[in-house]
């Protein structure tokens, strides 16, 4: 029914509580995409700058890097980071 999606976090981000914090971002952001992301399995990797990144962005990233792995222009295009429906920092 949903895509499953994984997250990896590089200990370069922070100790526990940085990393658990950036994979519950991700997550939101994922659960956002869902239903426009065709079933399949995803991995999202975060590298040491996304602990610096601004919400604004991050959000925006990780939405594009689920649109670049599977999510049709179409589904995804009409949606902004700044929706009010997205998470904040």
């Amino acid at each position: 029914m949903f895509p499953q999606v994984g997250y990896a976090v590089s200990r370069q981000c922070g100790g526990a509580v940085a990393r658990n914090r950036l994979r519950r971002r991700m997550r939101e952001v994922a659960r956002q995409y869902a239903a426009d992301l065709p079933r399949g399995r995803y991995l999202l990797r975060l590298d040491a700058a996304a602990g610096e990144t601004p919400p604004a962005a991050f959000r925006a990233h990780v939405a594009e890097a689920l649109r670049r792995a599977g999510a049709s222009d179409r589904s995804l295009a009409g949606r902004s980071a700044s929706d009010p429906g997205s998470v904040t920092g």
